[in-house]
């Protein structure tokens, strides 16, 4: 279903794209960061500088892979992936669909194809205070892997205290199980 940068799914009758970050198109990634950021802040108490502009916690480049989500030419959502241990373990570092696009199942089916691109172990963190967002999480990688997950509340060294769901897309003929994971 990849071809080359671009990834397209049917989620009810919308055509919707999942491209790859590149030097093309990351100022629509950068756009979009600012109204993660802008939601979050009620929970992260970050502020905008004297631009207007929030810094951003995840940047692409090296092993952080962006991801845009288009419905027909808008784009509607963002991902960040960092990528760990020579590309077998990979970590959810930012996810984002705008509002007026949320409850219709478009966030899950991005983050499907996400996983689908990146074949391994996986971790996503939630921060304090996000609730709604670990219970889009335990409902996409539930669906995703039949259940077979983990979830744990972590410290994290940056947010803190964290919600973290823990598991492996599917790697033919690999045998590995969700205790596995940090192996």
């Amino acid at each position: 279903m990849l071809e080359g940068k671009r990834a397209s799914a049917c989620a009810g009758w919308r055509k919707m794209n999942v491209i790859q970050v590149d030097s093309c198109n990351l100022s629509v990634y950068l756009n979009l960061c600012q109204s993660y950021e802008g939601e979050f802040s009620a929970i992260t108490d970050k502020k905008p500088n004297e631009n207007g502009l929030f810094e951003l916690d995840t940047q692409i480049g090296g092993n952080v892979l962006g991801y845009l989500l288009y419905d027909e030419k808008s784009p509607i959502g963002l991902a960040a992936v960092k990528t760990k241990s020579g590309g077998e373990q990979f970590e959810v570092c930012e996810f984002y669909v705008v509002p007026s696009f949320r409850k219709q199942a478009l966030g899950k089916q991005f983050a499907i194809e996400i996983f689908k691109m990146h074949q391994g172990c996986w971790e996503i963190k939630q921060i304090s205070g996000a609730e709604y967002a670990t219970a889009f999480w335990r409902k996409t990688v539930g669906e995703f892997t039949g259940n077979n997950f983990q979830e744990d509340v972590y410290q994290d060294e940056y947010w803190g205290q964290v919600v973290r769901q823990q598991f492996v897309s599917a790697i033919p003929n690999s045998g590995r199980r969700p205790d596995q994971l940090n192996r």
